[in-house]
């Protein structure tokens, strides 16, 4: 399975949108809606028209709890819904299926499309969660605010949110809490399941078989390559760790 990644470029993102609009301008509108807003695709198919015309956000429950999340519609995506909807039943889904049926896309279906379009413009790496990344992607490198997504998405800490967009940390951001309701979330994960001490002994066990085995005469040259990167970060997180109050 190949990992699935946001689209950076702007032409290929632009190619993968006039692909869609050729194969059917319903996949279009739906990735519109998933690159602009960040909802996930498994939402988006259960959308009917009355959900999204002329609304500039929407609530989606998340989880046992029902955590309601709310994401906003930007104005240029309105007018592009409000054009797809003309004349269309309020009570009829947004992304139908079959003709002469009230049922919409599937969701396997919705990413064999993806899957064959990204190929068709030289995207491997697409999959259903490529519009909640792209949107995270773009929204990150215009704003830089790490905390909105992570609160967006519901993770647990900004670590997870830089990965899950195939973005470098920044330091300072990952250890500097901004309020004390992060640092008191943070305690409350660290703690769920003993996660802070099982991630704290894997990380402990990871340097402890480097260090045993580091003179090793098989070792090669890409073995200490690899140490001298991993050695470069972990000075730089516990130097910041150390200087962030």
């Amino acid at each position: 399975m190949n990992w699935v990644a946001p689209i950076k470029d702007e032409k290929t993102l632009e190619a993968f949108k006039e692909a869609l609009k050729e194969r059917d301008y319903k996949y279009y509108i739906m990735f519109e809606i998933g690159v602009g807003t960040g909802l996930q695709l498994q939402d988006i198919l259960l959308f009917k028209v009355k959900d999204v015309l002329n609304k500039d956000s929407i609530s989606v429950s998340y989880g046992t709890k029902g955590i309601s999340t709310t994401f906003k519609f930007p104005k240029e995506l309105q007018k592009i819904i409000a054009d797809y909807c003309k004349g269309k039943k309020p009570d009829s889904y947004l992304i139908l299926g079959h003709a002469g049926t009230n049922k919409p896309v599937s969701r396997e279906q919705a990413y064999r499309v993806f899957r064959a379009i990204g190929k068709s413009v030289g995207l491997n790496s697409i999959g259903a969660q490529t519009m909640r990344k792209t949107f995270a992607w773009n929204y990150y490198k215009e704003t830089g605010d790490i905390y909105y997504l992570q609160n967006l998405f519901n993770h647990a800490s900004p670590s997870i949110t830089y990965r899950f967009i195939g973005e470098k940390p920044n330091i300072e951001v990952v250890l500097k809490k901004l309020t004390p309701q992060e640092n008191e979330r943070s305690r409350y994960f660290l703690y769920l399941n003993g996660s802070g001490k099982s991630r704290l002994n894997n990380i402990i066990n990871t340097l402890t078989e480097i260090r045993d085995n580091f003179d090793l005469p098989t070792n090669n040259d890409a073995f200490y390559g690899k140490v001298d990167c991993l050695l470069e970060q972990l000075d730089s997180l516990i130097d910041n760790y150390k200087n962030t109050d």
